[in-house]
């Protein structure tokens, strides 16, 4: 009984960790170049487009979940109409929400080292 309890318990929490698995795949994937791995903006593209640090709760405070889900649906332009951010393609709505959560969990996280 007990090792059919735990097998229970294991099968639950196997699809949580591959959606997290999922949501840090496609930000390396689309997102770390310009965000950075740690999501503080630290590379070229982030200086050169003085991306915000996502580790920082004041940054995070500042957007909702709902803007976030938007700009990587959509894109960012700035207020000329140049684009910031491009959409990023062939993510489903449930990738996109576990891409905002994946970010969401950058706040205040250990700086690296």
């Amino acid at each position: 009984m007990k090792k059919l309890l735990a097998a229970a318990c294991a099968a639950a929490f196997v699809p949580a960790l591959a959606f997290a698995a999922d949501a840090k795949g496609n930000w390396e994937d689309s997102c770390a170049k310009c965000h950075g791995s740690d999501g503080k903006g630290d590379t070229r593209m982030g200086h050169k487009l003085e991306i915000k640090d996502f580790t920082d709760p004041a940054v995070q405070a500042k957007f909702s979940d709902e803007d976030a889900f938007k700009a990587i649906r959509e894109g960012l332009k700035d207020g000329t109409g140049k684009v910031r951010m491009k959409a990023i393609e062939g993510l489903s709505d449930d990738d996109i929400r576990a891409l905002v959560q994946y970010v969401r969990a950058l706040k205040g996280a250990a700086p690296a080292q």
